[in-house]
């Protein structure tokens, strides 16, 4: 275990980090951007899954990165719990990785698939990118949330498949515009490669801003309040576990 004091402020790596929902292709975005820049920046990858290593497995058979610098995090929880309520392990994690292989320039968090509300504690990220993708629906960027709305970049991810969905890809990149007040959205296909540079375009000038002090992290703010399925099934057993007991004889 680092102290972070070793490595606060902009003479660390940046952190950034990477959330959506399930299968918006927040691996693949990852795969793209060490792909791409790899040959210019030293980039440390961690990922996060509730009971498995597979998102970092996959990105080790890419090949983008030697496979030592991709590390897994298992959360054991809500993929949500392990970026904002309890950052302690991802905070670990990267903190080994940038000691074990300093100097860092960007060390990419991936977040395991949740769902639009989820966001990054700015005690663990620098800034964040939030993952969509056509297939999920052109109204999506509509249905607001603080990482549509308020993380540093909004990405609309595999526009190339827009017509076999039948997605409006300029229709759905206004309403995320018109959602984010001025703040970044990028339309982006690993296919095209115009795309992928107006990615890497973003990073670089994100990561120079980091170095030179003048980027600050901002919170997206919190989760909405929810509860899942087995909470509210687990709730109902205690109710009536109480019921059973004010009714029985004393």
């Amino acid at each position: 275990m680092h102290s972070s004091s070793e490595t606060d402020g902009s003479s660390r790596s940046l952190r950034l980090g990477v959330a959506g929902p399930v299968g918006t292709g927040k691996s693949s975005l990852i795969a793209t951007i060490c792909r791409q820049m790899a040959d210019q920046l030293r980039i440390g990858v961690i990922t996060n899954d509730i009971y498995t290593d597979e998102d970092a497995r996959f990105l080790r058979s890419t090949g983008v990165l030697p496979a030592e610098r991709i590390r897994a995090v298992e959360t054991g929880a809500c993929p949500h719990t392990a970026i904002r309520d309890d950052i302690t392990a991802n905070l670990l994690a990267v903190e080994d990785l940038e000691h074990d292989f300093a100097p860092l320039d960007v060390v990419l968090i991936e977040s395991g698939g949740d769902n639009l509300t989820a966001t990054f504690s700015p005690g663990l990220v620098d800034a964040q990118v939030f993952v969509l993708d056509v297939a999920g629906g052109g109204d999506v960027a509509r249905k607001g949330g603080p990482g549509i709305a308020r993380a540093d970049l909004l990405v609309v991810n595999k526009v190339d498949l827009a017509p076999h969905v039948e997605v409006d890809v300029e229709q759905m990149v206004a309403d995320a515009t018109a959602a984010r007040d001025g703040r970044a959205v990028l339309a982006l296909s690993r296919h095209r490669p115009e795309t992928v540079d107006q990615l890497c375009h973003w990073l670089t000038s994100l990561l120079e801003d980091h170095r030179q002090g003048r980027h600050t992290p901002q919170d997206p703010g919190p989760m909405a309040p929810h509860r899942h399925s087995h909470d509210h099934e687990l709730g109902h057993e205690v109710d009536d576990a109480h019921e059973r007991l004010e009714t029985q004889p004393g």
